[in-house]
């Protein structure tokens, strides 16, 4: 377990809930392409590292599929968790079965006997899982705060279009700003945990106005 920390008035009660980090996105059969994987998973463990040693409770969270299902197979290597995760302490473990880490698992009732009231989103993939997840949690009434440098996507290609891994991530991390979560770097956070200070969060007003405003200057 992670020392427990002394809370300041208004400084949030913090985990960090670390989703599917699995072989399955490096060398499996769904590699993520941005951030590149090495640049995510560094950020990861950093992430990791500074909550352990701030006392934030970090749980670590594991996709998992019937055997002989083409990703995240049960007992296969592509299933198991990173040497990122697999090698660092965490606080709680969970197995699921669909994106949110919220569904099917007891993530909301162990935050709620924990007392937290904020949750830090870091692993895969920005726009399926961690999105979910974010969502899921926003509607329980939590804060959010998503760390787009410690995720990743992948491209995608079907009958409503093509869009790249950067296009997906950029994109999805716009939409979680403008409500959802604070969006920022694993450095960022890390002053924030330290610091015992806020990050900046947004409306979907104030980001449409902004898009308007930017569009009507380029005009």
């Amino acid at each position: 377990m992670s020392q427990t920390h002394t809370q300041h008035p208004g400084t949030p009660r913090r985990a960090l809930v670390v989703i599917d980090v699995q072989n399955e996105y490096e060398t499996g059969g769904l590699r993520i392409e941005y951030p590149p994987i090495a640049d995510s998973l560094q950020n990861i463990g950093k992430a990791m590292d500074a909550a352990h040693a701030a006392g934030v409770p970090v749980i670590v969270v594991q996709e998992t599929s019937p055997a002989d299902s083409p990703l995240f197979a049960i007992d296969s290597h592509g299933w198991k968790l990173h040497e990122v995760v697999a090698s660092r302490p965490r606080d709680h473990y969970l197995r699921k079965l669909l994106p949110s880490a919220f569904s099917g698992t007891d993530l909301a009732d162990w935050l709620k006997r924990h007392d937290i009231d904020t949750l830090a989103v870091v692993g895969y993939m920005t726009h399926n899982c961690n999105d979910t997840t974010i969502k899921h949690a926003f509607d329980n009434g939590l804060q959010v705060e998503f760390l787009m440098d410690a995720s990743g996507s992948v491209p995608y290609a079907n009958r409503a279009g093509i869009a790249t891994a950067e296009e997906i991530h950029r994109v999805f991390a716009v939409v979680e700003q403008s409500r959802f979560a604070a969006v920022m770097r694993t450095d960022e956070w890390m002053a924030h945990v330290a610091n015992g200070t806020l990050p900046e969060r947004d409306t979907i007003h104030a980001s449409h106005q902004r898009a308007r405003a930017s569009t009507a200057a380029i005009a």
